[in-house]
């Protein structure tokens, strides 16, 4: 087991054709209770950990790119094991430099709990938030919940992908 200073993480889907790291702690991890992810998981809400897509590496296979809609309007990828179907994580909005991984994917899934509730205004009502983390009706302002060393980290990657 991993211990909890080790800011990597591993991940696979069901049955193990794709592997992957996360080579750094996520940006922010965030509990989404919105109708759209509730129908994308068919279950009550997504967990997602947020993080710079140069810091997630592939250990075997490769997973297939499948295109959808979003409420948006700019369309999500989704990051499938092409075996199992397995969502890994996704790329919003064309922004491919940023990916949401599924933590129910990762070996150690307890080890990254949300810091946040989000869209809880269309939970479903019998979810219960726990105390300890923040819960917001819809979505939240990063400024104000992101730790200083995320926002830096984020800003230094939107300078990354302006410049390139």
């Amino acid at each position: 087991m991993a211990s909890d200073r080790d800011p990597t993480f591993d991940g696979r889907c069901t049955c193990g054709a794709v592997r992957y790291r996360l080579t750094a702690q996520p940006l922010f991890v965030h509990c989404c209770h919105c109708r759209w992810c509730q129908r994308e998981t068919g279950t009550a809400f997504v967990l997602n950990a947020l993080i710079e897509s140069d810091r997630l590496e592939l250990l075997r296979g490769q997973p297939e790119l499948t295109t959808i809609p979003s409420p948006s309007g700019r369309g999500q990828k989704i990051a499938r094991c092409p075996d199992c179907r397995i969502a890994l994580w996704s790329h919003y909005g064309g922004r491919d430099w940023m990916s949401f991984v599924r933590v129910g994917t990762l070996d150690e899934p307890d080890r990254l709990p949300p810091a946040v509730h989000i869209y809880v205004a269309s939970k479903q009502p019998w979810v219960v938030i726990p105390d300890g983390p923040r819960a917001v009706p819809e979505y939240y302002d990063r400024k104000q919940y992101w730790p200083p060393e995320s926002l830096a980290r984020f800003a230094a990657l939107r300078e990354r992908v302006k410049a390139s």
